[in-house]
């Protein structure tokens, strides 16, 4: 591991339940002061691994709460140091005046995310492992949370160190052939080095796809509607949401500010996001709106594109390039037998007609592909490096006959990718997955 970050001597506490009020609240402790802790609050340690009835007292022996404690001792806890945990009554008072006399005992409070972030340089988890642990928290769907738990039990952490043992293996036979000069080195063996980095490379572009289609468990799928005005946008918003959320009227320009909507198709989240018709306007709050439109279409996902059944349309100069889109003829409920063209849905908001197929499209236009494989529950970061990696190897296929060049992509790739676990890592970006915990985790 990379981060020169030191180990930790001190020990820290946290309420891990939520705050507000609950049946449970769960003061947390972990560090070498742990077992001390427990003799101040609880008169003695707690026997390990066993639920123990107990009660908790402040440092003049009053009593504060009667409840469940935990102790694990270190290295077979959490954190890998000894943890603490006391299961009380979930009132802020009772909690806040536990963690009062944990901190009055020796501990200071945690930060955000520190439990898991001393998990990870005491080597209970990768970093993958830990990120895959916010991801569950934060799962919007049974498949996120799913495609988060594989990654939290190493499935994700797993496959990254496969393609680096492939890579490692053909460093090793890189780095030998340097030791000979340049006519030595014979078809043979570069022929073994093309086959071993085309293996590589497949490898790679399969953990890719399936980190790709994570990625959208995860964040959802940004989807547009776009349109001119009054050809029912609105109403296959309403329609995919299930309920009356976006105002519709017959009168156009209804629409003058973006609507967001979250929604699961096939256990997938998407984001909707209705916005004002495009088209020329004197009106200065409907061009306010289709300017907000026009950004929304720069970080969309998926542009829906919105056309009238049986109706002539002009192309929307509007749309940004390189977007995916998905045409769609809304109102086919009033031309009878109308098919829409090749890769368009037809669909009535009115009726209901053609919704399913429209959700299907959705997905299959957004590049999802539900083919029954694992997929891993991927951040912007591992997708980043997994491009990277994927790219120092399309440089590295390019310069198998120059062993110097060859071998350097080899190792620039390899570094990339131990990123993703966290064996290459810099504190800076510690501080940024692990800031964004919630504390208690």
């Amino acid at each position: 591991m990379a981060s020169a970050e030191p180990a930790h001597p001190d020990t820290i506490a946290a309420v891990a339940t939520p705050p507000g009020l609950g049946g449970i609240g769960v003061v947390r402790v972990s560090g070498p002061e742990a077992p001390a802790i427990a003799r101040r609050l609880l008169g003695r340690v707690p026997p390990a691994r066993q639920a123990t009835l107990a009660t908790a007292r402040d440092a003049c022996g009053g009593p504060i709460d009667q409840g469940i404690a935990l102790f694990f001792p270190a290295p077979h806890s959490y954190t890998g140091e000894p943890v603490l945990e006391f299961q009380g009554h979930g009132g802020p008072v009772v909690t806040q005046a536990l963690l009062g006399a944990c901190r009055e005992a020796g501990a200071r409070l945690a930060e955000p995310g520190e439990f898991t972030r001393r998990a990870f340089l005491n080597g209970r988890m990768d970093l993958a492992q830990a990120e895959a642990v916010a991801d569950l928290i934060e799962a919007a769907s049974r498949e996120a949370a799913t495609s988060a738990l594989r990654s939290l039990r190493g499935e994700f952490s797993s496959a990254i160190r496969a393609l680096v043992s492939q890579l490692v293996e053909l460093r090793a036979l890189t780095e030998a052939m340097l030791d000979f000069p340049e006519e030595e080195v014979d078809t043979l063996h570069r022929d073994d080095a093309a086959r071993r980095l085309a293996s590589v490379r497949s490898a790679l572009e399969d953990v890719l796809h399936r980190s790709r289609q994570g990625s959208m468990l995860r964040s959802g799928i940004r989807v547009v509607i776009a349109g001119r005005p009054n050809v029912g946008k609105s109403s296959l918003l309403n329609r995919l949401a299930g309920e009356d959320r976006a105002i519709v009227t017959p009168i156009p320009g209804t629409t003058r500010d973006a609507l967001r909507e979250s929604i699961l198709v096939d256990g997938v989240p998407l984001v909707v996001v209705d916005t004002a018709g495009l088209r020329s306007s004197a009106d200065p709050v409907e061009r306010l709106g289709i300017e907000r439109t026009q950004r929304e279409l720069q970080e969309a996902d998926l542009v829906m594109l919105v056309f009238e059944a049986g109706e002539a349309h002009a192309p929307l100069e509007e749309l940004p390039a390189g977007v995916a889109r998905l045409e769609v003829y809304n109102k086919a409920d009033r031309v009878p037998g109308f098919a829409a063209p090749e890769g368009a849905v037809a669909v009535s908001a009115k009726t209901g007609a053609g919704m399913d197929a429209l959700r299907a499209a959705l997905l299959a236009a957004a590049g999802w592909r539900a083919a029954g494989e694992s997929v891993f529950i991927a951040r912007e970061r591992h997708l980043q490096a997994l491009q990277q990696a994927a790219s120092q190897l399309a440089a590295a296929a390019d310069e198998v006959r120059r062993w110097e060049i060859f071998a350097e992509e080899l190792r620039l790739a390899q570094e990339a990718l131990s990123s993703i676990t966290g064996e290459v890592t810099a504190d800076d970006l510690l501080g940024e997955i692990f800031g964004r915990f919630c504390i208690g985790k």
